[in-house]
C-alpha cells in the first residue's frame, strides 16, 4: 500500500500509481457498491461456502414493519433500492466517535434501476435535509411519532430501517423494492479485501475530522483511507454535507470501475474472502437475506457499468431559517420523483438550480474515467 500514518494520526498517501487495467473489463455497478453484489460473486455452489455465507447475513423484514400503508408496487420492470450507510459508533465503530446509544443514516442513496437493467439513476439524499418525518414503528413495534422539519437522518435514528424506508417513500411517492445497509467497519474490510480503490485527487485533501491527508495525485486507497474520504466534508467545497456527497459519488464511480480488476475470477480464495467480507458488511431486507437471493439480485445488475449510472443529489437549497440545513426544492424534487416513478431519465432541468449539484467538491476526486458533469442517462432515454 502507498499510505503511511503520521504521528498526528492522519491517514497519508504517497500517491503511488498502480498498473492501469485493460479497457475491456466492466464493473458490477450498483450491486458492487452496495456490497451485496460482491458478496454474491462467491456463491460457488460448495455446500460449506453456502452455509458459511448464509450465516453471515442478517436481514430486516421491512414489509412486515411497514404493512400496507405504502405506495403502489408498480410492476414495470424497474427496481428501486434504498442504500444506507450507518454511522453507528458502537462496537468496532467506536473509533469514529462516541457511542450515544443510536445510529443515523450517514449516507443515503435511492437507486433506480431502469427496465432492462442496463441503466440506473442514483439520487443522494443529504442527511441534513429537513423533511416531514411520518409516524412509523421501530423494530420492536413501538410507535415513533412523526415530526415536521426533522433532519432526514433522524428517521433511521428514531425508528431504524423501516422508518427510514417509510420516510423515503413518503417523500418520493415511490415504493422501495429493497433495502441495503452498510456499516463503517464492514465497508473498510470490504475495500481491503478488494485490494483498495484507485482515485486521483486534483488538489490536496487535508481533513482533521476524517483523519485523511492526501496530496494531489493518484492513490490506491485502503479501507481506512476510503472511509476517511467518504466522511470528508470540512476541507472540500463549502465544507457542507453537499460537498461530502459529491466526494462519495466520485468515489463510488471509482469503486464501480474496478471491482472486476482484482483477479477474483482466477482465485477461489479471493472470491470467498470478498464474499465473506461483503455478507458481513451488509444488512439487507428479508427478500435478500440469503446467498441465493443475493446472487439473483446481483445477476440482474451485472450488465451495468459506471458509465451507465447517473448520480445526482436530491434538489435542495439552503434553509433560509438555518444555513446549516437544507430543504427540498419542491417543484424540482417532484420532477425527479415523477421521472423515476415513470421509469424515465431525470431531466437536467430538475437539478440545474439545486445547491446539491453545484460547487467544486466533485472535481476534487476523479476515477480512471472521470464522469462528465450532467452526463447521462439523464440526457437520454434509459
Amino acid at each position: 500500500m502507498a499510505e503511511q500514518s503520521s504521528g498526528s494520526g492522519r491517514i497519508r498517501s504517497r500517491g503511488k500509481r498502480r498498473k492501469r487495467p485493460s479497457r475491456g473489463r466492466r464493473a458490477m455497478t450498483i450491486a458492487a457498491w452496495s456490497t451485496a453484489g460482491i458478496a454474491l460473486i462467491g456463491g460457488s455452489g460448495l455446500g460449506y461456502v453456502y452455509f458459511k455465507l448464509n450465516g453471515n447475513i442478517e436481514g430486516v423484514d421491512i414489509n412486515a414493519a411497514l404493512g400496507t400503508d405504502r405506495p403502489d408496487d408498480v410492476d414495470n420492470g424497474s427496481m428501486d433500492i434504498l442504500v444506507l450507510g450507518s454511522d453507528s459508533r458502537s462496537g468496532a465503530n467506536s473509533e469514529y466517535g462516541e457511542d450515544e446509544g443510536g445510529a443515523r443514516s450517514d449516507t443515503a442513496m435511492i437507486v433506480h434501476v431502469y427496465e432492462g437493467h442496463k441503466k440506473a439513476s442514483v439520487v443522494s439524499v443529504p442527511r441534513d435535509t429537513l423533511v416531514e418525518r411520518p409516524q412509523c414503528k421501530d423494530s420492536k413495534g413501538t410507535s415513533v411519532p412523526g415530526q415536521r422539519r426533522a433532519m432526514f437522518n433522524t428517521a433511521y435514528e428514531s425508528g431504524g430501517p423501516a422508518c427510514a424506508v417509510k420516510t423515503v417513500e413518503k417523500m418520493s411517492g415511490i415504493r422501495m423494492d429493497h433495502y441495503i445497509e452498510v456499516d463503517f467497519t464492514g465497508f473498510k474490510k470490504l475495500i481491503d479485501e478488494l485490494g483498495g480503490v484507485e482515485i486521483t485527487t486534483t488538489k490536496r485533501i487535508d481533513d482533521s475530522k476524517s483523519h485523511l491527508d492526501l496530496p494531489p495525485g493518484t492513490h490506491q486507497l485502503n479501507g481506512e483511507q476510503s472511509l476517511g474520504l467518504v466522511r470528508t466534508r470540512k476541507s472540500v467545497g463549502d465544507g457542507s454535507d453537499l460537498g461530502r456527497i459529491q466526494l462519495q459519488q466520485a468515489f463510488m464511480k471509482a469503486f464501480i470501475d474496478q471491482v472486476k480488476d482484482v483477479g477474483v475470477f482466477s482465485s477461489p480464495k479471493k472470491l470467498l474472502d470478498l464474499a465473506d467480507a461483503g455478507t458481513k458488511a451488509i444488512t439487507p431486507d428479508s427478500e435478500l437475506d440469503s446467498v441465493k437471493e443475493l446472487m439473483s439480485f446481483a445477476k440482474g445488475l451485472s450488465a451495468l457499468g459506471a458509465e451507465d449510472v447517473q448520480m445526482v443529489t436530491m434538489p435542495v437549497q439552503y434553509d433560509p431559517r438555518d444555513p446549516n440545513r437544507v430543504v427540498p426544492l419542491e417543484k424540482a424534487s417532484r420532477q425527479v420523483w415523477a421521472a423515476l416513478a415513470q421509469d424515465k431519465a431525470i431531466p437536467a432541468s430538475a437539478i440545474k438550480d439545486s445547491a446539491g449539484d453545484k460547487g467544486s467538491a466533485g472535481s476534487v476526486v476523479q476515477s480512471r474515467q472521470p464522469a462528465q458533469k450532467g452526463s447521462s442517462p439523464g440526457a437520454k432515454s434509459p
